[in-house]
């Protein structure tokens, strides 16, 4: 089975919402949401693939990102080790760069089946900040 190593970005507005964008396209489980991020590319750094993917997708700089959580998760085709990082500060308004729906939340309303499998466990741990 594939192994793939992804970041992902939490970003948490003033009233403390968080932004997810929704999977679009031919993307495996379009038409659901995720927190944005992507893949590490080979020789890449955590930190610096998470800032590169919040660029390319959000058109954002982040500042401070912090290590929230990091979780193993099992697909039928690949296992994922994800790192997902707390971002409080950036310059800009995120966008959908890549024409997905973006869509501010509160962690209290978030529902497991909404978002993909393996952010389960985050939604559960943003709801005990």
């Amino acid at each position: 089975m594939a192994r793939v190593r992804v970041v992902a970005g939490i970003l948490r507005d003033d009233d403390g919402r968080v932004l997810i964008a929704e999977r679009i396209g031919d993307q495996a489980f379009a038409g659901l949401w995720e927190f944005p991020g992507g893949k590490i590319r080979d020789g890449e750094e955590g930190l610096s693939a998470l800032k590169r993917e919040i660029d390319e997708e959000l058109g954002i700089e982040i500042f401070q990102p912090v290590l929230f959580v990091s979780l193993e998760h099992d697909y039928p085709d690949r296992s994922v080790c994800i790192d997902f990082y707390l971002i409080n500060e950036w310059s800009n308004t995120p966008e959908g760069r890549n024409g997905q729906a973006l869509r501010w939340i509160s962690p209290d309303a978030l529902e497991e089946d909404f978002l993909l499998p393996a952010d389960g466990p985050v939604i559960r741990a943003l709801r005990q900040l």
